[in-house]
């Protein structure tokens, strides 16, 4: 029968010890520097330690060595999407059927056929498609991609092909629901999980400030850290236009996107010498060590995985209330919830320069709430799941 949990609910009916069932993981790419592939490494291997034998069906699959997990690669395109999603979906389908063992989650909707679980990252039917270039032929290309994702969905989120649908928030639970009504009574959350060992308050201090140093940013400015490529729906711009009123601040932005019309309007307001493009970097921790608080005025989200890792490395934040961050940030208590409204966002930056007490306190809250979403929870949610699913089979 299939698995009927709310988002709330907890899962019971753990199997017997040692009887952890084998897993098998679909997903276009595993590991390197985005924020779905290094959650898809953190499960793969949580599993791998818990004795959970994983099969990875992917595209590209970059783990560290020295694990077990045994790894089949489907021959097909990273680019560009309208040709290697559809090829995924069929190159993908035959070596799930050939190489499937116990338990098969599949990431998306991105294979045909029956699956037990199917994570959803982001739902199409209402995330919005932001283009990061201008050019008329790549926005159309970003719109008729729109068109694909949402068919694909529409097309595998049916009962029969699958016995629960993992969100990995609250907003995008909320979401399948609505858009797939059927789907309701067997979709739930398992939240993304971060390394709040890694992502620590104080780690690798020395290598913040020689960074720093680098960058030719003296004391006693102060840093916001801005993570993120696809800069017009994450909010660069107003993160800019805000920092022309907030003159203590310096904004660093890793990710990628146009930097020459972002560094344009830096210029136009007179802050370009506050402006620090990174690019996109492997190394986001050390960008949060660098900073003094987090900002992101994004307009949608489907858990925003940095703000996490931000709060866990115990920077105060200042974040729209989008999916995931609803879940985490009290405004007040542990950040602030903005809107896009670069006044508002300034007057909060200043209250920021003004108090280091402040400072302090939030990202210190921000740490405490963080540390209930730990990888390690994250893999013992989906390990729970597989048992019971497992349990359940036939």
């Amino acid at each position: 029968m299939p698995a009927t949990r709310s988002d709330t609910e907890p899962l019971h009916g753990r199997a017997a010890p040692g009887s952890a069932p084998e897993v098998t993981i679909v997903a276009h790419d595993i590991g390197s520097v985005g924020g779905m592939e290094r959650q898809l490494e953190e499960l793969v291997l949580g599993l791998d330690a818990r004795g959970n034998r994983v099969t990875v069906v992917a595209r590209t699959c970059r783990l560290p060595p020295g694990s077990s997990i045994e790894f089949h690669r489907v021959p097909a395109p990273g680019r560009p999407f309208l040709l290697a999603y559809p090829w995924f979906l069929i190159a993908g389908t035959l070596a799930m059927r050939r190489h499937r063992r116990g338990i098969v989650q599949a990431t998306g909707a991105i294979v045909l056929g029956r699956v037990d679980v199917i994570a959803i990252h982001y739902c199409h039917q209402v995330g919005p498609a932001n283009p990061s270039r201008a050019s008329l032929l790549f926005r159309l290309h970003v719109r008729a991609a729109g068109v694909l994702k949402r068919a694909g969905e529409r097309l595998c989120l049916r009962p029969s092909w699958t016995r629960a649908v993992v969100c990995v928030s609250d907003g995008v639970a909320e979401e399948v629901r609505r858009h797939f009504p059927r789907l309701a009574d067997r979709v739930l959350t398992i939240h993304n999980g971060i390394d709040t060992d890694a992502f620590a308050p104080g780690v690798r201090a020395e290598e913040a400030a020689a960074r720093r140093a680098s960058l030719g940013i003296a004391d006693p400015q102060l840093i916001a850290a801005f993570v993120g490529s696809e800069w017009e729906r994450k909010g660069l711009e107003p993160a800019i236009r805000a920092l022309a009123l907030a003159p203590a601040w310096t904004l660093v932005v890793a990710g990628g996107g146009d930097e020459q019309a972002y560094l344009s309007l830096a210029r136009e307001l007179g802050v370009a010498d506050r402006v620090k493009l990174l690019g996109v970097t492997h190394d986001i921790q050390l960008v949060y060590q660098l900073a003094d608080a987090f900002l992101l005025p994004t307009a949608y989200e489907s858990f925003s995985l940095v703000t996490f890792e931000a709060a866990a490395s115990g920077l105060p934040v200042l974040v729209t209330p989008v999916s995931g961050v609803r879940e985490l940030i009290e405004d007040g208590r542990n950040g602030f919830l903005i809107s896009r409204d670069p006044e508002l966002i300034a007057a909060r930056l200043r209250a920021l320069a003004g108090d280091g007490a402040l400072r302090e306190r939030l990202g210190r809250a921000a740490r405490e709430s963080a540390l209930a979403y730990s990888s390690s929870r994250m893999v013992e949610r989906h390990a729970e799941l597989y048992e019971r699913l497992a349990a359940t089979a036939g």
